[in-house]
């Protein structure tokens, strides 16, 4: 799905201002319990990494963009408890409310996980060994999928349909598309693919390359 997350290509967001190396990794505290409390909900409600990220695309513009980085982490944390019946819909907004009201008595008993639910903890990190040989070689023209998944996707929206080259053939990965759906790992190999800016922009853009790490599922070959 092209979700709101899917931002690369696109104009009209300011300039991008590189980090300072004094910059602190939490500008303010609150920003730091959010990560642990993200954290904390992707462990909760059963999801994973990949889970996390899907929930993040399903955000309204809203969501993703008025409350900042952190506060987006927020609100896919409350989506992922809300799916995983950790929380009930509505209930911290319920709970804002009693705060803002000067009732600091719980506002109701919070629905509990199921213990029915998939959980499918993947090993630690995401690389993983495959017998396959990769599809594609080092120097290959390649064709980026240009179709519009209904699910997740981890295809940027601006390489879709377009020719680039295969510039290294990297391990293989979690396929993150089925793993935020627990509809399995199915790993497979990860290519960096070099993209002609006129071919991705046309002509009159500006002479340059982009390179994008793309999964094997993602690509087609092209003569």
């Amino acid at each position: 799905m092209g979700g709101i997350a899917d931002l690369g290509g696109t104009s009209g967001w300011g300039r991008v201002h590189p980090p300072r190396a004094d910059e602190p990794v939490f500008a303010e505290p609150w920003q730091g319990r959010a990560t642990a409390l993200t954290i904390l909900a992707i462990r909760l409600s059963g999801r994973n990494i990949d889970a996390f990220r899907y929930a993040l695309d399903r955000l309204d513009r809203a969501a993703y963009l008025d409350q900042g980085y952190f506060g987006r982490w927020l609100n896919a944390a409350e989506m992922m408890l809300v799916e995983g019946a950790v929380l009930a819909p509505g209930e911290l907004d319920a709970r804002a409310r009693a705060l803002s009201d000067g009732h600091v008595e719980n506002p109701g008993e919070p629905a509990r996980p199921d213990p029915s639910a998939p959980a499918w903890p993947a090993a630690p990190g995401s690389l993983r060994t495959i017998d396959a040989a990769p599809a594609f070689a080092v120097g290959q023209r390649v064709r980026a999928g240009n179709g519009s998944p209904a699910g997740p996707t981890r295809l940027p929206g601006y390489v879709r349909g377009h020719v680039g080259i295969v510039e290294a053939v990297q391990p293989a990965a979690v396929f993150p598309d089925t793993n935020a759906l627990f509809q399995g790992e199915n790993p497979q190999y990860v290519y960096s693919v070099r993209f002609a800016s006129h071919e991705l922009w046309g002509e009159h853009a500006d002479s340059f390359a982009v390179t994008v790490e793309l999964f094997e599922n993602y690509l087609e070959a092209c003569s």
